[in-house]
């Protein structure tokens, strides 16, 4: 497949019914005119105060006027100063009819639950929550799947003032006290388990270890998982939700902390990143209705869970009265169609997944256009990684010819993205639509200055709303700065390579410190991946670049087949030629080695950059927090590679 070939045009008329130009036209009623996106978005951050400011009240965020932002300064762009907002509270003021929340989990059907009902179970379990001493500024921890119940609970925090932190069900307990143990919790909500595969996973062991380790706990909600298990010395959540309290929100600055998120800790414990209310807020409200045109009574999906930043993205959708739809399970239980079939089921409008698992339904053969109607199905989003030219095709191939595919990225951060979709543009395959609005996304050399055409480093020159607030527990605001602040100072450098092309679309490289440098040519790995994983034999891939290591340097790439599938001189040579002639001679790799897997963080990311120093002779205990690796066992595959290296090269001097 061709890189920035044309894939999909919108209707004129559907355009024109898009939210984006909805908003053009109200600000061409105040005197703003913008002939196309790319102006609208130029004047976006040019003038980030009028800019904030015309969301600020085309949303109705509040009758008064305060001011935007009265210095441009990163990190500690102070927003909106003086004003009160509460996230919870706007969810119901703009709240619909219908059903809120629609949830499948593996082996159950749809349930759903209403707005009324939401209202009434957040109004009760705040009032418990209060009860129970739980205030503005306390922080909750949650260690929840994908249920109704994880949504009830943090709404329910955000309408007191605390502050939300969720770990998924699939941590162990030394990857969920690697992060909770940092922000202290005054009270832990719980699940004894989840399924996943068919499969029942206890984790009240889990959470036992868990309550021992946090003292700061001082009380404890159980969410019955498995029918007839209850946590010990823990309050029943149908309890905790069974009272009358009415839905009393209390407004907070607009920098109070939200919740705190966790970058993935793959070197050292997971930063924990906190977010404002206000700056979710104006993102949110922008972004869920701008960019990915959520509408009252859409069906608004993401395939997450909630450890990945996706689960709060996917909260926003409520922000403008669509229901949101959740998944508890194995995408490809009880078979990879599961996803397409909960589309149709449920009526959802707009469907966001992994670029992985589009791979994945890709390489299945699934074809949901054969399988499914997908009638109400309008757009598609795609995050998590660089999504291939190959599953561009895909879609428009075996999912819909005319549908919107809105490849987005941004992360854990921002917890919103900052290049992504735009109902109004043309898709090309490879490429994201656009830079967001309010988003002063820029490609720089390495000399710090902005280049077109060209793959830089992915920067921010100027401040945005949903930028964290601060580290928790970093007193000094040091970890804040050396995380994005220390290679460009005063602009904000993502580590994403990124290329910007003339015609204002996006190309993602992958992370700009796990680069392949081949003969003073640099290549981000996602580049790689697109061609190795094309082949069907090829189900996972990494690469890495040692040149430095040694005087001539080595490139391996480590492929992950089917099982019973080997790696043989057939499979190698057809690796070597499609990347000769795909991508450069020059990314040929020196080794090609079969591996029982590809470690990743629990959110599903590659460790490239851990792998490299482990395989560059690094301690492993020092280079990877184990904790936040999705299959540990994994790694003793290239511990032991990386030792047999070093006795090699020892032979060899």
């Amino acid at each position: 497949m061709t890189a920035g070939k044309l894939l999909w045009e919108p209707d004129p008329a559907s355009a024109r019914r898009t939210n984006m130009v909805a908003f053009m036209k109200w600000l061409e009623k105040r005197g703003q005119s913008f002939e196309d996106y790319g102006e609208l978005w130029r004047w976006s951050v040019d003038d980030l105060e009028g800019f904030w400011g015309s969301v600020w009240k085309y949303f109705d965020v509040s009758d008064a006027d305060y001011p935007v932002l009265p210095e441009r300064t990163m990190p500690g762009a102070r927003w909106f100063e003086g004003s009160e907002v509460n996230f919870a509270k706007r969810i119901f003021e703009g709240r619909g009819d219908g059903a809120a929340i629609i949830s499948k989990a593996e082996r159950r059907g749809e349930r759903t639950m209403t707005w009324q009902e939401l209202e009434k179970r957040v109004g009760s379990l705040a009032a418990r929550l209060n009860e129970m001493g739980v205030g503005s500024g306390d922080r909750v921890a949650a260690y929840l799947a994908n249920t109704p119940e994880a949504v009830v609970a943090f709404l329910a925090c955000a309408s007191l003032g605390a502050i939300w932190s969720c770990c998924s069900t699939d941590f162990g307990a030394p990857a969920v006290l690697d992060r909770l143990s940092q922000i202290e919790p005054k009270l832990l909500i719980a699940t004894d388990g989840y399924s996943y595969g068919g499969k029942w996973f206890d984790r009240t062991r889990e959470v036992a270890s868990v309550m021992e380790a946090l003292p700061s706990v001082e009380h404890v909600i159980g969410v019955e998982g498995k029918s007839g298990v209850q946590l010990p010395k823990a309050e029943a959540w149908d309890d905790a939700v069974s009272g009358r309290g009415a839905f009393e929100p209390v407004m907070v600055p607009f920098d109070h902390p939200l919740w705190i998120l966790y970058s993935s800790g793959t070197t050292g414990l997971p930063k924990p990143i906190v977010h404002g209310q206000g700056g979710i807020l104006v993102q949110e409200l922008m972004g869920q209705s701008l960019h990915n045109d959520i509408r009252p009574g859409d069906r608004f999906f993401w395939f997450t869970t909630t450890g990945w930043m996706m689960w709060n993205h996917l909260m926003g959708g409520l922000l403008h009265g669509a229901a949101i739809v959740l998944y508890n399970g194995s995408p490809s239980f009880p078979d990879t169609g599961a996803l397409w079939d909960l589309v149709d089921r449920t009526g959802i409008t707009f469907m966001g997944g992994s670029a992985a698992y589009f791979s994945a339904c890709q390489k299945a053969g699934v074809e949901p256009r054969s399988a499914n109607g997908l009638k109400s199905l309008r757009g598609i989003g795609s995050t998590g990684s660089p999504l291939s030219t190959d599953s561009f095709e895909w879609i428009y191939s075996a999912v819909k010819e005319d549908l919107w595919l809105a490849s987005v990225s941004g992360g854990t951060d921002m917890c919103a993205p900052i290049v992504g979709g735009c109902p109004t543009l043309p898709v090309h395959s490879g490429e994201i639509q656009c830079r967001c609005l309010g988003a002063k996304v820029e490609s720089f050399n390495d000399q710090g200055q902005p280049v077109i055409g060209e793959m830089g480093e992915l920067v921010l020159t100027e401040p945005l709303p949903s930028m964290p607030l601060y580290f928790w527990g970093d007193t000094d605001g040091s970890r804040y700065r050396e995380s994005y602040f220390s290679m460009f100072p005063g602009v904000w450098r993502h580590g994403d390579w990124i290329e910007i092309t003339k015609r204002g679309t996006c190309i993602i490289y992958g992370r700009s410190d796990a680069t392949i440098k081949r003969m003073g040519v640099r290549i981000g790995t996602s580049e790689i991946y697109r061609v190795v994983e094309s082949l069907p034999e090829v189900t996972d891939s990494m690469a890495i670049d040692l040149e430095g290591s040694g005087e001539s340097g080595e490139m391996i790439l480590f492929i992950v087949l089917p099982e019973g599938k080997s790696l043989d001189s057939s499979l190698e040579g057809r690796l070597r030629t499609k990347i000769r002639a795909d991508l450069s001679p020059r990314y040929v790799p020196d080794r090609i080695v079969q591996v029982p897997g590809v470690p990743k963080t629990l959110n599903g990311k590659k460790l490239e950059v851990p792998v490299k120093k482990v395989m560059m002779g690094g301690d492993p205990a020092k280079v990877l927090n184990v904790g936040s690796v999705q299959d540990p066992a994994v790694l003793d595959f290239y511990v032991r590679l990386a030792r047999m290296r070093e006795g090699k090269s020892g032979q060899e001097s």
